[in-house]
């Protein structure tokens, strides 16, 4: 084995270390978003998780610090600015930086056919999936910028960005995240800020197991994998996109679904 490959299999477990980050997750207190700090947490970095439900938020963290994780949890409506900008303080006064955030709360949105969506049908989806983001990556890219220390930015779009789903505007509101990353790669990256999305296909949530058997099952029959994804399949992704493994990708959508968005069964 020559130097060069003897020192980059010296360098590789470093790639995947995160003792020293600070990670930001929100909805991070269940769902995809608590299979990221679970990641996370166990490549060393420290987790902010962010949720409205305060309850499910101590809940969470408790299960993170059990495990001898660095966690803290702060209440906040990231659809809400004043909101995410007092949860931002917060978590800065408690960890003293930040070098990644996920972007993850979102949901559904109102699932009407699209002739019988209200105007406050579609704002309603659209601060749910949209400006939620804008507001958190607004918050963060600040205070990287801040720190002068470059960051990572990742939001939870999903594999609906790419493909034909009925139900009103989810499928707009995730294909608009996959396109927001790409603008904010070429903008911020001056600024040693990287942007990429991550696109899960169906995974089993507590949200997603609440959809139609026949969706599901539909879901399933497209997936060659044969099996319906879990959340600690996000955990890799999470630690992946944080920090140095991927240093040099930014405007990217990792597609996590079993292979879901190409098999046309």
């Amino acid at each position: 084995m020559d130097t060069a490959t003897n020192n980059t299999a010296a360098a590789m477990p470093q790639l995947f270390d995160l003792t020293g980050h600070v990670a930001l997750v929100t909805g991070g207190n269940g769902g995809l978003g608590i299979g990221m700090a679970r990641g996370l947490a166990s490549a060393g970095a420290s987790v902010a998780i962010w949720g409205r439900n305060a309850e499910r938020n101590r809940a969470a963290s408790a299960a993170l610090k059990a495990n001898g994780a660095d966690v803290a949890d702060f209440a906040c409506d990231v659809t809400d600015p004043e909101q995410v900008s007092a949860a931002m303080e917060l978590t800065i006064a408690r960890f003293g930086r930040l070098d990644s955030c996920f972007a993850n709360a979102g949901g559904s949105g109102v699932r009407k056919p699209f002739t019988q969506l209200s105007p406050g049908d579609w704002q309603s989806t659209l601060d749910l999936n949209v400006n939620s983001v804008v507001y958190t990556f607004q918050a963060a890219s600040r205070q990287f910028m801040a720190q002068g220390s470059g960051g990572s930015l990742v939001v939870t779009s999903s594999v609906a960005a790419l493909l034909g789903v009925p139900g009103g505007g989810y499928s707009a509101t995730k294909a608009a995240v996959s396109g927001l990353v790409r603008s904010l790669a070429v903008e911020l990256a001056p600024a040693g800020i990287r942007a990429n999305a991550i696109l899960p296909g169906f995974i089993a949530t507590e949200m997603s197991l609440n959809t139609p058997k026949a969706f599901q099952d539909a879901c399933l029959r497209r997936t060659p994998s044969g099996k319906l994804g879990t959340v600690d399949d996000m955990a890799g992704a999470a630690v992946f996109l944080a920090g140095p493994a991927s240093q040099y990708m930014t405007g990217h959508s990792l597609v996590i679904d079993g292979g879901q968005s190409i098999f046309p069964m």
